[in-house]
């Protein structure tokens, strides 16, 4: 079988309207795709920068696929969220971005968004906090019905991965 290893980081996020973030992760592989080691799901600490608006998390990733075909290639998929002085936790943007396919280092920047809601939602999100959230996250990635959502831009998300293919030629795939 053909073999792809993910190993990098997730650096950290910039651009959210405050700071005091963490983020849950998470890859997506289609059915041909079998994780060998790691982890597929994960969360960061949450970091609260005193200077700048650059969250710093140096997560570690490090997983290992194998497959027979290139369907379903994995795709990263990120939740970012805001820890207030209560400890309650707000969404501030959901992002995905697809795993590299050539070989090497990668410097990726994740866009993320959230859905707006109604304006009741908003006006109590800005007293109360929360807001609304996916019922089905699978919408993050899958897109299908995505375009009904009613969203605002919120940070990116910065990722250094480094992507090893192995026995991919075998395959007919050329690197």
């Amino acid at each position: 079988m053909a073999e792809l290893h993910i190993i990098g980081q997730i650096v950290g996020a910039s651009g959210f309207p405050q700071n005091s973030l963490f983020c849950k992760w998470g890859v997506h592989a289609g059915g041909a795709w079998r994780l060998l080691s790691g982890l597929k799901e994960g969360q960061t600490q949450v970091d609260n920068p005193q200077t700048g608006d650059m969250a710093y998390w140096s997560h570690p990733i490090d997983l290992h696929y194998a497959t027979k075909g290139l369907q379903g290639w994995p795709k990263l998929h990120l939740q970012v969220w805001h820890q207030d002085s209560f400890g309650r936790c707000q969404l501030y943007g959901y992002g995905y971005c697809h795993v590299p396919s050539s070989p090497g280092q990668h410097r990726i920047s994740c866009a993320t968004w959230r859905p707006v809601g109604t304006w009741q939602e908003q006006l109590s999100r800005m007293f109360v906090g929360g807001g609304p959230q996916l019922r089905n996250p699978d919408l993050i990635y899958t897109g299908a019905d995505r375009y009904r959502l009613h969203t605002e831009a919120m940070g990116v998300v910065e990722l250094e991965l480094g992507i090893i293919l192995r026995r991919f030629d075998k395959y007919g795939v050329e690197s």
